[in-house]
């Protein structure tokens, strides 16, 4: 897949970390959606049809969990990749992420460089 028509979809409800992703994942040639919350993040994924939704768990009202298992539910978002990233790194937390439709799960604070190969890989590899 061309990076260039390669759709990322990234959810986070800190307005400084959603800059950061958008800075980093536009830098690697993607292009950028951004939501701050559960319910703009699905009808953004609806409106967009992403190919990656980088996506955090913590957040008010949806969490991301939610929102997973609602993308997943959903048959035209049914190859979106969702990467969790998150603060939460508990091996339950982890468990839950790919019990709810998660390819990755990584956690915060990240390093830059793994999260670009991290998205890179997924849209290599699928």
């Amino acid at each position: 897949m061309d990076k260039q028509k390669t759709k990322v979809l990234l959810v986070d409800d800190e307005p400084n970390i959603l800059v950061a992703l958008e800075f980093l994942v536009k830098q690697a040639g993607y292009q950028v959606f951004k939501a701050s919350n559960g319910e703009e993040a699905l009808l953004a994924a609806q409106q967009q049809a992403p190919h990656i939704i980088i996506l955090d768990v913590m957040m008010p009202g949806m969490d991301g969990f939610e929102v997973a298992r609602k993308v997943r539910s959903l048959p035209e978002l049914e190859n979106a990749r969702i990467i969790f990233l998150t603060a939460k790194g508990t091996p339950e937390d982890k468990s839950n992420g790919y019990a709810n439709g998660g390819e990755v799960y990584l956690t915060k604070p990240f390093d830059n460089n793994e999260l670009i190969n991290t998205i890179n890989e997924v849209v290599e590899f699928g």
